[in-house]
């Protein structure tokens, strides 16, 4: 078997110096697109770059080759300078096959690079791509620079010497699977980008098939000196470090994120963590990462169905663990009459949803926000929830850890939302010291003596009852669904007593805003625009105001952490703006729920097409308010 050199490879081409830049790789489900973009986000942040992303692909596990819907892509944005999105245009686009090309052209910015693999622009491919033209010869790519590789050959030709302990070479079919890191290495080289880290994840990954290993090396290298030997680039680019603030920081996507933030709040709180679910696109990361954990007391169940799933976590939370569950929205909707006998055993616990397109199957693999009304209300009865929703992949830490707090303190189940955006996105993450962690403290009551009489739903000041242990001397008690008498928890028909406990169980709910920061905002106090928004679309807004007031218009920005209930601020802030605009991926859920609340009438921007804002979209309608 031969080998290659590690030496590393340094350009002797011009360097131009860039703030940041937006790489989008697309091609067949099969072609690695979502590999080479996590290399790539990895290596940038560890050259201390900002970085966003956005990976995108398709709903079927085998998509139809050279198709359109089988279009796998994955978006980098690094940067000099502190990011919230993915980018909105893109600045080179690397696409694999005709469909790659046609469905990714109308982001790239104009003048912007293309790197087509020509070997994939075959009569069959265009066929399937519904094509009567080639775009390479057409005026598809006309004010683009295109540069037109035959990434097949030249990966085909690399790793030919490359054979197997026995002496045989590489078959094609295993060769051809190495082009993705060709398209790597050459990406690499335009935005000088280090080989080291990719070196050592081959390595790594392919430790017991060294024949793989030194075949995506080579494609590795031999994309790099591609770009260094070709005239079709006269120079790469440079983007320098960010400047965050000083400490260690790792690369984080937001389903891990959530699995860590469980953990951190399982630890603090001096509980095993339980975690009973059903695997659905794009919430099963969760199950995932955290069934690596059992040395830390976690202990992962993966159920028959939803249902299942949602009741194994009941039952965890009366047995004294730390209970959580998670599903997208079709599992929410099974999960519905069991999270109402959590509500109403009034036992803590975690709901996770992270939000896809709907309804139904809808769009698995599509971001949406279209789960907030189905959080506030699709449970039978009186049933409120708390719920809070995070903002960003790194955020999902935090607000894991603040959703057990609030469970344990009230006694009530929390729904934490997230989105398919949030949930593979990936950033920088500061990684915390453990001091600074969130102190969760939970007590339960000890045993009882002398026939004293254990009262599981007396409660405290914030209408909590006790979280008893089943087993614990003289706790002894009843639960179930029906409905229960005050203080003895009972089975009690008494009409009475069930609009008493109704109203305590929402009053209970209602508490939280008592226990939970005011709502701040960023910008002016009062003014002519307020942006309200919540969870993934953070990061589009902020971005977008910050430009906005750079340019001087009157516009501030309030992200709701915190949805049920608001903060006790909410309404009077919103009154010292003229116009309020409320940006949703859904058709203006949180839009409803403000005016129902407050009487005061705001402005939807609304998209649903399974993709996230672009700044450049909220920047428009900001503008079209404004004027």
């Amino acid at each position: 078997m031969s080998t290659t050199s590690d030496a590393p490879l340094q350009t002797s081409k011009q360097v131009e110096k860039l703030q940041g830049a937006t790489v989008r790789l697309a091609g067949d489900s099969g072609d690695g697109m979502q590999i080479t973009g996590n290399q790539l986000t990895n290596t940038s942040a560890l050259a201390g770059n900002d970085v966003a992303t956005f990976p995108d692909f398709p709903a079927e596990i085998r998509a139809p080759k050279g198709t359109r819907a089988g279009v796998s892509g994955f978006q980098v944005h690094f940067a000099s300078e502190d990011i919230f999105t993915p980018g909105d245009q893109v600045d080179a686009l690397v696409a694999m096959n005709p469909a790659a090309l046609v469905t990714n052209i109308a982001d790239l910015k104009r003048s912007g690079i293309v790197i087509v693999n020509i070997d994939g622009f075959d009569a069959k491919n265009l066929k399937l791509a519904r094509l009567d033209q080639d775009p390479l010869t057409d005026d598809t790519l006309e004010g683009f620079r295109v540069i037109k590789v035959p990434m097949t050959t030249l990966t085909r030709k690399t790793v030919e010497e490359v054979t197997t302990e026995d002496g045989e070479k590489l078959s094609v079919k295993i060769a051809d699977r190495c082009k993705n890191f060709f398209a790597m290495g050459l990406i690499y080289w335009l935005y000088s980008r280090d080989l080291e880290p990719t070196l050592r994840f081959i390595k790594e990954k392919f430790e017991r098939k060294p024949e793989i290993a030194e075949a995506n090396e080579r494609a590795l290298k031999a994309g790099w000196n591609y770009g260094e030997t070709t005239e079709a680039f006269v120079s790469s680019y440079q983007v320098d470090p960010a400047k965050l603030p000083p400490g260690r920081y790792r690369n984080i996507m937001g389903n891990q994120a959530l699995a860590w933030g469980c953990i951190a709040a399982a630890k603090s709180s001096g509980k095993e963590l339980f975690y009973g679910t059903y695997p659905i696109t794009p919430a099963s990361d969760i199950l995932h990462e955290l069934s690596k954990y059992k040395h830390f007391g976690v202990k992962t169940f993966q159920a028959e169905d939803e249902i299942a799933a949602i009741c194994s976590t009941v039952g965890a939370a009366f047995a004294g663990a730390m209970a959580i569950t998670a599903s997208s929205g079709p599992g929410i909707a099974l999960k519905g009459e069991a999270m109402g006998l959590g509500m109403i055993l009034e036992l803590p616990m975690i709901i996770i949803n992270i939000q896809r397109g709907g309804p139904s199957t809808g769009l698995p693999t599509k971001t949406e926000q279209s789960d907030l009304l189905q959080a506030f209300y699709g449970r039978n009865g009186e049933s409120p929830l708390p719920i809070i929703a995070a903002r960003s992949p790194s955020d999902c830490f935090e607000v894991a850890q603040e959703a057990w707090r609030i469970a344990t303190r009230f006694m009530v189940p929390v729904i934490l939302l997230s989105d398919g955006y949030i949930a593979n996105g990936a950033e920088p993450w500061l990684i915390p010291d453990i001091d600074d962690l969130l102190n969760i403290d939970v007590s339960h009551p000890g045993p009882l003596e002398n026939g004293e009489e254990f009262q599981p739903y007396q409660r405290d000041e914030r209408l909590a009852r006790p979280w008893a242990i089943p087993g614990t001397k003289g706790l002894e008690h009843r639960v179930g669904g029906l409905e229960k008498r005050d203080g003895t928890g009972n089975v009690e028909y008494d009409p009475e007593n069930h609009e008493h406990m109704t109203r305590v169980r929402a009053q209970k709910v209602a508490n939280i805003a008592d226990d939970i920061p005011l709502q701040s905002v960023t910008g002016p106090e009062n003014g002519d625009l307020l942006v309200l928004s919540w969870g993934g679309t953070y990061g589009a807004c902020v971005t977008a105001t910050e430009r906005c007031r750079g340019e001087g218009l009157s516009v501030a920005h309030a992200h709701l952490r915190y949805l049920n209930p608001l903060p006790k601020n909410l309404g009077e802030l919103l009154g010292q703006y003229k116009n309020v605009l409320i940006p949703e991926l859904n058709s203006g859920q949180l839009q409803f729920i403000i005016r129902a609340t407050y009487t005061i009438d705001s402005i939807g921007l609304n998209k649903i097409q399974g993709k996230p804002f672009a700044v450049a979209e909220l920047i428009e309608k900001i503008k079209e308010v404004l004027s």
